[in-house]
């Protein structure tokens, strides 16, 4: 963990620039804090990277190219030929490489160059190939890991029993939104908001039950029951309750733990979740104004067989359109901070302090666009690792 002492500087000994202190408190503005880059980010879908094909995408300004080779394997690299910077993900996967479009230069899986087709011996060589990043597939996304490289082999992924149970049936969600990723984290933590989805849930009351914090978590209980109002169809099949709906409770734990996010609603009187969310939001741009949410909705399937496959569309819908008025609340929260040029939020929720300590503690200061992360820059306070070398060698 990345820890601060009262100062606000890295105990690696990176401070924090004065423009990203509040002047009337002291304190950094989480707006401007980073995602740390020491984690595995979920950055595409698997069935996005198909066989033999390219696909771009980012991580806080980092544009990455992601590759399938032949026997399946997914790699990812910087997307810049070290040639004319063109990007690599308009070029061509050969076996486990990757041509650029451009000249044809050939790179390894870890970013070395394999073959510059027109080199000759007395040419001089590049002095380096381009960065390659730590991937893994699970649960159906491909993850990178875009720090210190030397770290990813201890670093863990999220543990999801539910996925791939046979107990639950998976919803995935793929999804940019326009705000810092800290807004996302604190809408689904802040169940006082549901007055906002008044006309898909109808009127619920939130009761927070207990809450703890560590240095890198926090997690709520509330108890919500129903007070009234039309509930959505799919909101009901969602929660177990029916096509009718009922006047069961629910205890919904919501659980920030650095840098993933996860929801849990169990019904009364039963045992296990009705469904578990597991949330990432990764951050796009290197000014991390906007991200992309990937979500996994593992919902239980009920004892009627086909029951759960018949209600998905329904299930789907509810989803989406909560998703969208969500979108809406805090691209709106962005959109003032981007006017104001500050965070003028006052709030007054304990949880929602707690959980901005937990992002601002965890994460790293957001570096100037004109020294935004690249294969060779320094990132998140550390180097970003070794540019990988060059031979000349067949691909």
């Amino acid at each position: 963990m990345t820890e601060t002492d009262e100062a606000g500087a890295f105990s690696a000994g990176t401070a924090w620039p004065s423009a990203h202190r509040d002047p009337s408190t002291g304190m950094v503005d989480l707006r401007r804090v980073g995602a740390h880059p020491d984690h595995w980010y979920p950055v595409a879908l698997s069935k996005n990277v198909r066989s033999t094909r390219t696909f771009a995408t980012s991580f806080a300004g980092e544009r990455i190219a992601l590759y399938r080779g032949e026997s399946g394997t997914v790699y990812a690299l910087e997307d810049r030929c070290a040639h004319r910077q063109v990007p690599l993900s308009m070029g061509v996967v050969e076996g486990e490489a990757l041509r650029c479009c451009y000249h044809a230069w050939a790179y390894r899986g870890d970013g070395r160059i394999s073959q510059i087709p027109y080199l000759s011996k007395g040419d001089g060589r590049p002095p380096r190939g381009v960065r390659g990043y730590p991937v893994r597939e699970a649960y159906g996304l491909v993850f990178v890991f875009p720090g210190d490289p030397d770290k990813a082999a201890a670093a863990p992924l999220p543990d999801l029993p539910a996925f791939g149970s046979p107990r639950y049936r998976t919803m995935t969600y793929s999804r940019t939104v326009r705000c810092h990723y800290s807004f996302m984290h604190e809408n689904l933590l802040d169940m006082n908001h549901q007055f906002f989805h008044r006309g898909v849930v109808g009127r619920l009351r939130p009761e927070l039950l207990d809450s703890r914090t560590d240095e890198r978590s926090v997690e709520a209980r509330y108890l919500f029951s129903h007070a009234g109002g039309k509930r959505n169809r799919g909101a009901s099949l969602l929660a177990s309750e029916g096509i009718g709906g009922s006047d069961s409770r629910d205890v919904m734990t919501i659980r920030t733990e650095y840098p993933y996010q996860t929801l849990d609603l169990v019904p009364e009187n039963t045992e296990r979740p009705a469904f578990r969310l597991w949330a990432a939001y990764v951050p796009e741009d290197a000014e991390q104004r906007r991200c992309h949410t990937f979500g996994l909705l593992m919902i239980e399937k009920p004892r009627v067989p086909g029951a759960l496959q018949l209600a998905w569309p329904l299930i789907r819908r509810f989803t989406e359109r909560v998703f969208a008025e969500d979108r809406m609340a805090v691209e709106a929260e962005q959109r003032a901070w981007d006017e104001q040029g500050e965070d003028r939020n006052r709030e007054v929720f304990s949880l929602i302090l707690d959980v901005r300590e937990v992002l601002r503690t965890n994460g790293v200061p957001i570096r100037p666009r004109a020294v935004a992360c690249g294969a060779a820059s320094m990132c998140g306070g550390h180097d970003r690792g070794p540019v990988p070398g060059v031979d000349a060698g067949a691909p």
